[in-house]
């Protein structure tokens, strides 16, 4: 039972970082109140103090950060960084050299650049790789003298890969889905995961289900596999290319009731293939609040009863496949983090590369101010990417690419129309990704 699931957002397990004990505690063991969707002041304050103590907790883990405990060689100890706290700083009086500084980069009315609550920065002279905007922690370096921190360089806190995290916190299911533990540890899911080569999962975004053209593709699509049926097609939305209007709901009915017809004509896809629904930020639903829900019940009543294998879940969803992990986002985020960038990157990587780096070593899916991407406060631990997931798709309409960061390969597969219908699929067998 525990070879395919699909979790929506908002049956994630919580797990909170407790200081102290340094581990990660269930929401059950702790003084926090069961998440609801209309959140208190506390659940905001508490969103962002749980990003910070997981990129903290983590940073303080990495191999730059920890002093080594035996000193061989007077050099050996050169490359160590020592993480100060604002509170350390702003008690001292006298001028305090090479200080690294973990906090949020956000916007105050009276000064230009906060770093927490140090009085003032002065000018920033370097970035390195990523896009930094308003939200997103950073470690700043530099030295602090009477109430100013003089920063030199931003940087991202490091990443870590899932099998160090793991190492730390042995078998803690973070992920979700049925299994009490996680399923890594699983020899039996790891072997026939690797015996079943022939498994692939199909990705494809913005199946605008009301233009004949992407049909027709569909149609053909399905043609090529029917005799290799895919394990699952995975459809992110939006499905319908027209905004919302008074007969958005009937047409998707329509266009839904469609697509289920075209599967009926291939039985060895509609048999053993499954398809999941991921919706977009122009479908029917709550607004453009994050996580959202799946579409309504009464849309896909009709596809539901024609295709039994059908799951239409929430965005973003999680996927678990024997012992593999992976996160589904449907949001055109690139974009969204290029407009709101404090400063666009000058170095030669290109975009996507900045992108998926900021991505994984944030530990969130959209490390945005609330105000550009707004989140239900009391849900955002469902948008964490902490531990790092084997497999990360986020539907964009920018331009397809894949990129593998820390043991981790992110995949866009693009706009399906946009694009000149392209769509990416995935092997889990040998981790591999064609166009």
């Amino acid at each position: 039972e525990n070879v395919f699931n699909v979790i929506g957002a908002f049956d994630i397990p919580r797990y909170i970082y407790n200081s102290e004990r340094k581990k990660f505690l269930p929401l059950s063991m702790t003084d926090l109140p069961g998440p609801s969707l209309v959140g208190t002041a506390r659940d905001k304050a508490e969103l962002f103090r749980e990003r910070y103590s997981i990129l903290q907790q983590r940073t303080h883990r990495h191999e730059l950060f920890t002093p080594s405990p035996v000193v061989a060689h007077p050099d050996d100890n050169k490359s160590r960084f020592q993480l100060k706290t604002v509170e350390t700083l702003l008690g001292n009086t006298a001028k305090v050299g090479e200080v690294i500084v973990l906090g949020m980069i956000t916007q105050l009315k009276e000064v230009s650049s906060f770093l927490l609550q140090i009085h003032s920065l002065t000018f920033l002279h370097q970035f390195h790789s990523g896009l930094y905007t308003e939200s997103c922690f950073v470690l700043a370096e530099g030295w602090y003298e009477d109430g100013v921190f003089h920063v030199n360089a931003f940087g991202f806190p490091p990443t870590e890969p899932s099998a160090t995290t793991r190492a730390f916190y042995g078998n803690i299911n973070f992920f979700g889905g049925p299994s009490s533990s996680s399923v890594k540890a699983s020899a039996k899911l790891k072997e026939l995961e690797e015996e079943n080569e022939d498994a692939m999962f199909v990705f494809v975004s913005d199946v605008w289900l009301d233009q004949a053209e992407v049909l027709e593709k569909l149609h053909m699509m399905f043609s090529g596999y029917s005799s290799a049926p895919p394990t699952c097609f995975f459809f992110c939305g939006n499905f319908s290319s027209a905004p919302y209007g008074k007969n958005q709901i009937p047409s998707l009915k329509g266009s839904l009731k469609a697509l289920a017809d075209i599967i009926c004509q291939y039985p060895s896809i509609h048999k053993s293939s499954r398809f999941v629904f991921v919706p977009g930020p122009g479908d029917p639903g709550p607004g453009s609040v994050l996580p959202r829900p799946p579409l309504a019940g009464t849309i896909t009543q009709e596809f539901r009863q024609l295709v039994p294998f059908s799951v239409f879940t929430t965005n973003p969803c999680r996927i678990q496949y024997c012992t593999q992990e992976i996160i589904i986002f449907r949001e055109d985020l690139v974009n969204k983090m290029c407009r709101n960038c404090i400063r666009f990157p000058s170095s030669n990587m290109d975009i996507p590369n900045h992108f998926v780096k900021t991505i994984l070593s944030q530990g969130h899916l959209t490390p945005l101010p609330l105000y550009v991407s707004p989140v239900f406060w009391a849900y955002d631990y469902s948008l964490r990417v902490y531990p790092v997931p084997d497999v990360l798709v986020i539907a964009d309409k920018h331009d397809p690419f894949t990129v593998t960061s820390s043991d981790c390969l992110c995949i866009n597969p693009g706009s399906f129309p946009r694009s000149g219908f392209s769509f990416k699929v995935f092997y889990p067998s040998n981790k591999t990704v064609e166009d």
